[in-house]
């Protein structure tokens, strides 16, 4: 009989073995963190952990205990349990002993959570592999069984329609629109973070869980148990980091398109928005504003006198936003400089460039401190003391001409093992430099990657540059849910969808039509794109006054650049989007304090009903907003599935008539002569008392939330066929 391993570190369960270590410890209330190593002790590593997080639910509740004669251990942690069980059997084909700890996850109840394959006896698995990469360091899979009928949701933004995850493989790697945050939350009652930033895949099969990281020095992973979805939730913003608080400027309408290339123009649309009693919280200066990229300046010739715009917006209560690209231009006067400080990510083979979009460029190297420190300092003086209040950090994946992941290399280490946290550590870089001119509480930087503990840098994450179409705008519905359970809470999209929508022609105006209604009930309401007059190469063409090439820029994106119909429009849904401000401000405060997303999956306010488990084209915005997109080009008409039980009804509040839950309604347009885009009258629901209403701001109705009623906020979001709470 070979020699028991189990030993106890701290609060800390320890197991060896065969060249393994094995380190498994509380992690904030109900949950644990596992780790892992091959031929070397465990390692404190770059990750989304926050530090001296390893404090058990409460000293009563918390427990270590080894069986020796069973050869077992238990980690005890509130509601989480552990169980280790240890083995040293004789394997035929090596011809030795093996030592073996396999790692079952349960509930205080016994209730089974996830457990690591075993061995399967002649197939001799192993759930933690560690293939080794010839010179270097493993390739490592964690392989677990879960369970068959589990629901899975969260792990960021991947292009897909898809709700429940079970059953898909997803890539661990980022690109412009897919977001890889690993962490996901299943209906059994757990939550799993992979702790690891290498690039990999997940596959969440119907026989087990995989996770593998093409490079990595060990495994490292996160696991909470919760009654509920919004408790595991909480868990994990303790584990990783809470969002800070929203100001207030991000409730309202924000403006902007590709692009605004001189003051003059950026201040005129300002202007459109005042003259015609638009409300405008914020206006952004999109790229190639700057000479070169890597300037990290305005050009002079289009943009003279950048603090007096920014003080002419600010007193028309219009907060400013500018764009920055991490690339830097061969040609930009601070290339040579940060290539001579080693600021700049590096390619391991053939040029040194990581994109050629308007010319060559690479990559500042956001995970080098100094890089970070260097970039801020830059756009301090050129942006920020000249009155800029917020960033559009773009790129920040980082979009790589080719994604030839493997040939890039940054300070924190080689691109297999630490990829993907560069879009949080490019945020982690202004977050901090804001905080040091005195921007705590009035930070949002508008980002296009975030990877898991983003939240905590202010990060506003959009679905990146997808396209303008019907099957696009369905995807962000999925995009959001997911983005909120992989702990982002701040999201928002290009509204109509980044890609060549052309602004005359009456498809896309039907597509913007909608994707602005489902805009209103996302965390920030904001409109962009690339857009194009009459043909998809309706761009505006620039130069500066030496003929050189600029950027150039796309049509015309502003609510009455579409025409009055549209125009009215937008100004129903900016109207609605500020008679929202109290709810969506306690919405953001849920957030902050306990890491509540925004948007949310009818599941997650409804777990109980299977029935709404895998509706992806429905969503909550908050606890009391039904929202069900129009997602089809055409349609006048949609079925909605209305959440709950006999215990729940929906009330509509024109008519006052009462629907029960777990039903499903037909909504259209009203009137059967009319099919022009127009907006309808709202319903609410409630559970078993009348709602208290309220008054905003702007004196309407706003429902008020008792121990005995679910709020719905009183308004219609359908513009004829699209149904967002209209029952």
């Amino acid at each position: 009989m070979s020699e028991l391993t189990f030993a106890i570190d701290g609060d800390a369960l320890l197991w060896t073995g065969d060249g393994e270590y094995l380190r498994i410890e509380p992690w904030g209330k109900n949950s644990v963190r596992v780790r892992a190593s091959k031929m070397h002790e465990i390692q404190e590593q770059e990750g989304a952990l926050l530090p001296q997080n390893n404090q058990a639910s409460d000293s009563h509740d918390y427990g270590i205990t080894i069986d020796k004669p069973n050869r077992t251990a238990e980690l005890r942690n509130g509601d989480i349990v552990v169980q280790a069980k240890a083995s040293c059997g004789l394997y035929s084909g090596s011809g030795y002993e093996e030592p073996r700890c396999l790692l079952s996850f349960y509930k205080a109840d016994g209730t089974p959570l996830i457990q690591e394959i075993p061995s399967g006896g002649s197939l001799n698995l192993r759930a933690r592999w560690f293939k080794p990469i010839t010179g270097g360091d493993y390739s490592i899979v964690a392989s677990f069984t879960t369970p068959e009928n589990e629901k899975l949701y969260g792990m960021g933004e991947y292009q897909q329609n898809i709700l429940n995850l079970k059953g898909c493989t997803l890539e661990l790697a980022h690109r412009n629109s897919q977001a890889s945050i690993p962490f996901v939350v299943s209906s059994a009652g757990y939550g799993f973070l992979w702790n690891n930033p290498a690039l990999g895949n997940v596959t969440f099969g119907k026989n087990r869980t995989e996770w593998q990281a093409e490079s990595a020095k060990q495994i490292d992973y996160w696991i909470t148990t919760g009654d509920t979805p919004s408790s595991i939730m909480k868990h994990y913003a303790d584990a990783t980091g809470h969002a800070p608080h929203m100001p207030e400027w991000g409730l309202g309408f924000w403006q902007c398109k590709l692009r605004y290339w001189n003051q003059r123009q950026l201040l005129d649309v300002a202007h459109g928005f005042k003259q015609r009693n638009i409300p405008l919280d914020l206006i952004v200066v999109d790229f190639f504003h700057w000479p070169h990229m890597g300037d990290f300046r305005f050009e002079n010739e289009f943009w003279p006198d950048p603090k007096a715009m920014a003080d002419e917006l600010h007193s028309m209560g219009v907060k400013l936003m500018v764009s920055v690209w991490p690339q830097v231009a061969l040609a930009s006067e601070n290339y040579v400089e940060m290539k001579s400080k080693n600021l700049l990510v590096r390619a391991d083979k053939g040029e040194d460039v990581g994109m050629m979009f308007e010319g060559p460029s690479q990559f500042y190297d956001a995970t080098n401190p100094k890089a970070r420190e260097y970039v801020w300092e830059k756009c301090r003086t050129n942006y920020a003391e000249l009155g800029v209040d917020a960033f559009w950090l773009d790129e920040a994946e980082p979009e790589y001409g080719t994604y030839d992941f493997d040939n890039y290399r940054y300070y924190a280490g080689p691109n297999q093992q630490v990829a993907n946290i560069y879009p949080r550590d490019y945020n982690k870089g202004f977050y901090e430099g804001q905080q040091t001119i005195g921007g705590d509480g009035d930070i949002v930087n508008l980002t296009r990657c975030a990877w898991a503990g983003s939240q905590r840098y202010g990060s506003l994450v959009w679905s990146g540059d997808v396209g303008s179409t019907f099957a696009d705008l369905r995807a962000q519905i999925t995009c959001a849910i997911h983005m909120g359970m992989a702990g982002i809470p701040w999201f928002t999209t290009d509204m109509g969808g980044f890609h060549d929508g052309i602004i005359d022609s009456d498809d896309f105006k039907e597509l913007l039509a909608r994707w602005c209604a489902f805009s209103c009930f996302l965390p920030v309401m904001r409109n962009h794109g690339d857009r194009s007059l009459h043909t998809t190469t309706g761009k505006e063409t620039i130069t500066n006054s030496a003929g050189d090439h600029r950027s150039p820029s796309g049509a015309d994106n502003e609510p009455w650049s579409y025409g009055p119909e549209t125009e009215q429009i937008f100004r129903k849904f900016i109207a609605i989007r500020e008679k929202m401000r109290p709810y969506t401000r306690e919405l953001f405060e849920s957030a902050h304090t306990d890491g509540q997303p925004l948007v949310r999956g009818l599941f997650y306010e409804f777990p109980q009903d299977e029935s709404v488990s895998d509706i992806a084209d429905e969503y909550m915005f908050g606890p009391d907003i039904l929202v069900a997109p129009v997602v089809e080009a055409g349609a006048r008409s949609r079925e909605v599935t209305l959440p709950g039980n006999a215990s729940i009804t929906w009330t509509d509040l024109r008519t006052g008539k009462v629907y029960g839950g777990g039903a499903k309604n037909h909504c259209r347009r009203r009137n059967r002569h009319d099919s022009s885009l127009r907006t309808r009258r709202p319903r609410s629901r409630t559970d078993r008392n009348a709602i208290n209403s309220r008054t905003t701001s702007v004196g309407r109705p706003f429902p008020r939330r008792t121990p005995h009623t679910l709020r719905i906020f009183p308004i219609s979001t359908g513009l004829s066929a699209v149904c967002m709470a209209d029952l």
